[in-house]
């Protein structure tokens, strides 16, 4: 048996997939199913249950699983040991991010990064919020970057920075004119939103209800890039991180009315799965993360 068996293996059962399994591992269909059944040769016994629709293990096939994930846990630790030893920083970050982060918040760090640590490949996936946290929880990726970041026992939340949610309008609009506006006053206005079931909208909604605004979206977008150019063609008003508008703050296309009294902000958090060895590289990744998402969030404040 060679580790990746292994790895194949385990990801078939993390996944209940075996086309998903094969994608992880950059193989066909058919080759994960011929491991399954190499590895049930192997060991003389069946692992998968074929008589369920749904996919389920045997009794044999959950011990041999958790035996993979101990034998791939020692075999990472024995790399990432390795690594150490050669004060070798190289190898590959998989990254998984919401569109808001990996656009507009992410590219600076990972400049900043590639320029120190050379021999690292960063790539990375743009998802919705919800399949962040599936691509953890299947060894998709390496991290994972959400916003207003929701516990889960089998993740780890690292903090990475708060940031500021803003009202943006077109610069023309009765709201731009002013230095700052009541939250009240947006009772009434056509805003723009997030779908429901984004984060961020969530974060909103919070925020209208707690002030007592009754707010109904004229628009809803499942993405920031839409939600901005509908307020720039002036269909609407919004409420966004500050960080993503920082291009059209330059070019005049959007205008930031602060709120008077009041600042509310979107936490940023950086998410692995618990029990996950990291590589040098991987460290160094989330050190940076933390100390510069630290630095520029209290610039920001200065």
């Amino acid at each position: 048996m060679q580790i990746e068996n292994f790895k194949i293996f385990a990801d078939l059962v993390e996944t209940k997939s075996f086309s998903k399994a094969a994608k992880l591992n950059g193989i066909t269909q058919s080759a994960v199913s011929q491991q399954a059944r190499a590895m049930e040769r192997n060991f003389k016994t069946l692992m998968i249950d074929r008589s369920q629709k749904q996919f389920n293990l045997t009794r044999e096939g959950q011990r041999i699983y958790e035996s993979a994930k101990e034998i791939l846990h020692v075999y990472e630790k024995l790399e990432s040991e390795l690594q150490e030893m050669k004060k070798v920083i190289s190898g590959t970050i998989r990254i998984s991010t919401i569109y808001s982060i990996g656009l507009h918040e992410l590219p600076p760090y990972v400049k900043n990064f590639l320029h120190a640590f050379p021999s690292v490949n960063v790539r990375i996936e743009y998802r919705r919020s919800n399949l962040v946290y599936e691509d953890i929880l299947h060894n998709a990726v390496d991290f994972g970057l959400v916003a207003f970041p929701q516990k889960h026992r089998q993740i780890e939340m690292l903090p990475f920075r708060n940031d500021r949610l803003v009202l943006i309008t077109h610069p023309n609009h009765a709201l731009a004119k002013g230095t700052e506006v009541d939250l009240k006053t947006l009772a009434g206005q056509k805003f723009i939103g997030f779908d429901p079931d984004i984060p961020t909208r969530k974060a909103v909604d919070t925020i209208f209800r707690d002030n007592k605004l009754e707010i109904t979206p004229v628009m809803e977008f499942d993405n920031i890039e839409t939600v901005k150019r509908a307020v720039e063609i002036d269909h609407g008003i919004a409420i966004v991180p500050q960080a993503t508008v920082q291009q059209e703050l330059r070019q005049g296309t959007l205008a930031i009315v602060p709120f008077k009294g009041k600042e509310f902000t979107r936490p940023l958090a950086i998410l692995h799965r618990k029990g996950r060895v990291l590589t040098p590289a991987m460290r160094k990744f989330v050190e940076m993360l933390a100390t510069e998402g630290a630095a520029a969030e209290a610039a920001t404040k200065a």
